[in-house]
């Protein structure tokens, strides 16, 4: 698979949102001491390090998404 395609199903509702998910994927990679490939190809990497960093994306929204119910929105607060 060329680089930058997906085989996921999944759409974005909003696609302008792409690039502020990318970037919340490098922070969180970061943060977990996880080296993402430059060349965007993940199969070097293991299940659990993708793994690590989709549930942390996920958790991270959930979070916002609380916080904006809430009245409170700190963009990307922990």
């Amino acid at each position: 698979m060329a680089t930058g395609q997906s085989r996921s199903s999944n759409s974005l509702v909003v696609p302008q949102a792409s690039s502020a998910l990318d970037q919340l994927k490098y922070e969180v990679a970061q943060e977990l001491g996880i080296q993402i490939p430059q060349d965007g190809y993940y199969g070097y990497m293991t299940s659990y390090d993708t793994g690590s960093i989709g549930g942390s994306i996920t958790r991270r929204l959930v979070q916002i998404a609380e916080q904006q119910l809430a009245g409170t929105s700190n963009k990307f607060s922990r």
